[in-house]
């Protein structure tokens, strides 16, 4: 493969997705688009130069002759444009009867069930696509996945955790799948049985907690409509629970916008008064910069015996921006090499190896100013046995 669209390269994400696969050099040509061309513009001029060649396009997906168009002239499409409940679907299947692969960063339930109705179509047209490759979904499915391959024997029980804040800002479509996730169904395996809550509603309280979220803090995590919990129990056969939960901090901007929800505030005044306010927020809880930590629980048996492995990946300096523009830049790159070709749309831990994956990141994160104080992937893993000791596992010792 030789050149990539990056869609919606001026949003954070999309940047962020785009900047990786330039430094990574490994397409001779990278096309970033977006529908705001000067915001693309200023975005495109901030990039390291590197032997990809770098084009700018104007380009709004729901046109789908200028989409199609755009298609044809590469090789594979990151999709980062969101809100994915209205461009996930449609966006994916332009891909497939272009014949492109596809990745995205979808992390909306209802597209995420939708596009994996496309399995045939795309199975036929011989498009592989990754979709929900950013963090979580993403980064998390993969961990799973290296804990069921390499840690354990079975796996009986994931709790996916994720915070994320002080940004420079938050685009409205960030903010209206928030607030989506908020009206939501949320699903939530439970007894090896599917169950539906609602973050904000009595359904879900049981399932908020506070979690330590390593080089964050603790704070509250509550039920997300995060497609992990539709997924994975088909990919991990015996698996008993899986739950997402999430929260974005300061918490007072959280709850801001948990209670212009329950007040039934139209989407685009909340959106409104939220983009106005949170400057004032982050300065009154004396946040000065992006910050965020996805951690993964996993139970499950080594010899009939039961373990525990805690992932945490944390970062300060760094936001939802790195953390999900990255990975979806490392599922472009495996896909180019030609680590992941089976048609069919799949999400990460149905195709995803964890090991080359993360051996990628491990590469190219000092190049990006992500990468932990030892210069490694910021990543902490532990273990604790039957016995209740814990101790440390290095990922790639």
């Amino acid at each position: 493969m030789t050149d990539v669209l990056v869609l919606g390269a001026a949003g954070g994400i999309g940047a962020m997705a785009a900047r990786t696969l330039v430094i990574a050099g490994s397409f001779e040509r990278l096309i970033a688009s977006d529908l705001n061309a000067a915001a693309l513009q200023c975005e495109v001029d901030t990039w390291p130069t590197s032997g990809t060649r770098v084009h700018s396009q104007a380009l709004d997906v729901s046109d789908e002759e200028a989409l199609a168009a755009a298609l044809a002239e590469v090789d594979l499409v990151v999709n980062c444009v969101g809100p994915f409940y209205r461009f996930g679907p449609p966006t994916l299947r332009a891909a497939i009867q272009a014949g492109v692969p596809y990745v995205d960063v979808c992390d909306d339930l209802d597209p995420t069930r939708e596009m994996l109705t496309f399995f045939d179509d795309a199975h036929a047209a011989g498009v592989p696509a990754l979709i929900g490759m950013g963090n979580s979904p993403g980064l998390a499915n993969v961990l799973v996945r290296y804990c069921a391959d390499h840690l354990l024997e079975t796996v009986t029980a994931v709790d996916i955790m994720h915070i994320h804040g002080g940004e420079p800002s938050e685009g409205a479509a960030v903010l209206k799948h928030r607030i989506h996730a908020m009206v939501s169904d949320v699903p939530v395996w439970q007894d090896a049985a599917m169950r539906s809550v609602r973050m904000l509603e009595d359904s879900g309280a049981a399932y908020v907690t506070d979690v330590d979220f390593r080089d964050v803090g603790t704070y509250p995590v509550y039920p997300y409509p995060h497609p992990e919990t539709i997924t994975l129990p088909v990919h991990l056969p015996g698996v008993r629970r899986v739950t997402n939960r999430g929260v974005v901090f300061p918490l007072s901007y959280f709850d801001m916008t948990a209670e212009l929800v329950r007040a039934g505030t139209p989407v685009d005044d909340a959106v409104a008064q939220l983009i106005a306010h949170r400057p004032s927020l982050l300065a009154e809880s004396c946040v000065t910069g992006p910050a965020g930590c996805l951690r993964v629980d996993i139970a499950g048996t080594i010899g009939g015996e039961e373990h525990r492995i805690v992932f945490s990946l944390s970062s300060q300096g760094s936001g939802a921006a790195e953390g999900t523009g990255i990975p979806a830049a490392l599922g472009a790159l495996l896909m180019a090499r030609g680590a992941i070709t089976t048609p069919g749309v799949h999400p990460p831990e149905a195709v995803v190896d964890p090991v080359a994956m993360l051996t990628l990141a491990n590469e190219l994160l000092p190049a990006l100013g992500v990468a932990g104080t030892s210069g490694s992937l910021p990543i902490h893993i532990s273990r604790t046995g039957p016995d209740g000791a814990e101790t440390e596992l290095d990922l790639f010792g």
